[in-house]
């Protein structure tokens, strides 16, 4: 069985060559946008944790908050917060470069 001509080594290695060339030698005109954000959350969490603390209790007047514990709903929202840490989102276009990092 063989590969269709497309799909042989030397015209694969031709391909990405020709890629990798045009990669780098994008038109003077256009530029890359790169944006790159970094937010760190769970000290952020850990600083606001106490005002929080001290504003749960707006959240049992809260009529659809209702019957909830709203101390609860703190600890629950500062486990996401925690959790989200090591997350990496990496958006690559041909115009622009968007990296956010939280920790």
């Amino acid at each position: 069985m063989t590969l269709p001509a497309m799909m042989r080594r030397g015209d694969l290695a031709a391909m990405q060559g020709r890629a990798m060339r045009a990669r780098r030698h994008r038109p003077e005109t256009a530029r890359l946008t790169r944006i790159g954000l970094w937010l760190p959350l769970t000290p952020l969490f850990w600083a606001l944790s106490p005002v929080a603390f001290l504003l749960a209790p707006l959240l049992a007047v809260a009529p659809p908050l209702r019957g909830m514990n709203p101390y609860a709903a703190v600890v629950g929202l500062g486990h996401v917060l925690t959790s989200m840490g090591g997350t990496v989102v990496d958006v690559d276009t041909h115009d622009a470069r968007i990296r956010i990092r939280i920790f």
